[in-house]
């Protein structure tokens, strides 16, 4: 118990903090290095993989069309996250704050205006209008 809770003071996923723990605790330094390698090498190579796969195949027709199909998935997935997200305030009715937030978002990404600098203004409205 005392491994998982000093793990998590270590920067880092708690996956590899605990593994880097047993092995330094295990082997010593060599033991941490040993073991946050084998905790890192195998995702790796398989990423690298499918990279290489994807490098291979990305001009064949058939992944384009792949890719126009998986589109309106991901598109209404993310539609249905944020209005889960959006009625999940617990409130069965969405305020005028809310509307007039969304609202403006919308019109400033129609606008082309860079999605990062939405955020941050819908945030920091959102800290005066939500009170």
């Amino acid at each position: 118990m005392q491994a998982v809770g000093l793990a998590t003071l270590l920067p880092g996923s708690d996956a590899l903090q605990l593994a880097m723990f047993v092995g330094y605790t295990v082997a010593g330094i060599p033991g941490g290095f040993v073991s946050l390698f084998a905790a890192i090498l195998p995702p790796t190579v398989i990423m690298l993989g499918v990279v290489m796969l994807l490098h291979r195949i990305q001009r064949e027709a058939w992944v384009s069309r792949f890719v126009e199909g998986l589109t309106p998935a991901v598109a209404v997935l993310i539609l249905t996250v944020a209005w889960k997200i959006f009625k999940g305030s617990g409130d069965d009715v969405i305020g005028w704050q809310s509307l007039a937030l969304g609202g403006a978002g919308l019109v400033a990404l129609l606008l082309e205006v860079p999605a990062p600098l939405v955020l941050l203004t819908c945030g920091i409205l959102g800290t005066f209008l939500f009170k």
